[in-house]
C-alpha cells in the first residue's frame, strides 16, 4: 500500500520556493502573509500575476519586473493603483495588456498543455497592437476573426483558503477564488495557505467542497490574508489598507516616500515571521474584524 505523502511546509520552507526571475501568480482572497515573504527576502525580477494592491505592494517593494494582470486599481477612490501607474508611466516595469478572458484563456491553455487558446475577447480593439503576444487568426471551422492567447505558466501559485489536511486537499469557504482554479492548474507547483489544518477525515465527511486536491505544499497561517479579508473568518481591515494608499499615493505623485517606506518596513521588512506581523497589528484590532 502506497503511503501518502504530507504535503505541510513552515512560512520559511515554502518562501524558499520563491526565486528571483520567477513567474508568480498571486490569488484572491489574497495570500498576503506570502507576498510579505517575498517582501522580506528582496526577491527582483519577478513576473506577477495579480491584481489590485497587492501587486501594487510588490512593485513599491521593487520586487516585479513585469506584471500580467486584468485590474491593477487601487480602491479608496484610486482607480489606477498609485505605484502600478508611476511604474508603467515610467517604463521601470514591463504591462502585458489583457483584460480577465484573455488571462484566464492563457491559463487555460497553460493547464491543458496547449500552445494557445483562441478567444474573442480584444477583437476589433486595440490590444493586438499594445500586446504583440496576442495574435489575430482566422478561425478553420466558422471562418471568424479570433485571438490566439499564449499560455500563460506560473512557476508558482501562491493562494489563500480556509482550510486543507495534511495531504494537501484544499477547501475554500463559500468556493475558491474566482481565478484560484486557473492559477493551480496553470502553475508549476502551487502553495495554499490556509486558516487551519483540518484531519483528513473531516476532508473526506465533506468532498465537494474540496476545492483544490493534492496541492504541491499547505501552510497554515492563521490571519494569513490580513489585511485583506478571509471568507468565513474575518473581513478587510480598510483602515490599514488606506493606510497603504495614502502612503503609495505620496510616493508616486508628491515625490514623498517616506511613509511608503516606513510602511513597508514596519509591515514587511522587520517582522521576521507571520507570528512577529500579527503582533504589530495587535490582537485587538485583528478580533475587531469579525465577519458577523
Amino acid at each position: 500500500m502506497t503511503m501518502r505523502t504530507e504535503r505541510l511546509l513552515d512560512e520559511d520552507s515554502a518562501s524558499a520556493w520563491l526565486v528571483s526571475g520567477m513567474t508568480v501568480a498571486i490569488g484572491e482572497p489574497t495570500p498576503m502573509a506570502l507576498v510579505r515573504q517575498i517582501v522580506r527576502r528582496g526577491l527582483k525580477d519577478l513576473t506577477v500575476i495579480g491584481s489590485g494592491l497587492a501587486l501594487d505592494l510588490l512593485i513599491a517593494a521593487g520586487c516585479v519586473r513585469k506584471t500580467i494582470s486584468y485590474y491593477a486599481g487601487g480602491g479608496f477612490g484610486v482607480p489606477v493603483a498609485p505605484m502600478f501607474r508611476r511604474a508603467a508611466e515610467r517604463g521601470e516595469i514591463e504591462v502585458w495588456e489583457c483584460e480577465e478572458g484573455i488571462l484566464t484563456s492563457g491559463l487555460e491553455a497553460a493547464g491543458k498543455g496547449l500552445p494557445f487558446l483562441p478567444w474573442r475577447g480584444g477583437v476589433g480593439t486595440s490590444l493586438p497592437v499594445i500586446n504583440p503576444d496576442l495574435k489575430l487568426f482566422t478561425d478553420p471551422v466558422n471562418g471568424e476573426t479570433l485571438l490566439a492567447v499564449p499560455a500563460i505558466r506560473p512557476d508558482v501559485a501562491l493562494l489563500h483558503a480556509a482550510q486543507a489536511d495534511a495531504y494537501g486537499n484544499v477547501q475554500h469557504h463559500g468556493g475558491p477564488g474566482w481565478i484560484d482554479l486557473f492559477l493551480q492548474r496553470a502553475a508549476t507547483r502551487c502553495i495554499v495557505q490556509v486558516e487551519k489544518i483540518v484531519p483528513n477525515e473531516v476532508i473526506r465527511a465533506n468532498p465537494w467542497a474540496t476545492t483544490i486536491g493534492r496541492a504541491d505544499a499547505v501552510v497554515r497561517l492563521p490571519w494569513g490574508a490580513h489585511p485583506w479579508y478571509s471568507r468565513g473568518w474575518y473581513v478587510q481591515d480598510s483602515a490599514l489598507l488606506q493606510e497603504y494608499v495614502t502612503a503609495a499615493t505620496a510616493a508616486a505623485e508628491r515625490q514623498a516616500p517616506e511613509a511608503l517606506q516606513r510602511f513597508l518596513d514596519f509591515y514587511c521588512r522587520e517582522p521576521a515571521s507571520h507570528a512577529d506581523y500579527l503582533e504589530r497589528v495587535g490582537l485587538k484590532r485583528l478580533l475587531a474584524l469579525h465577519e458577523y
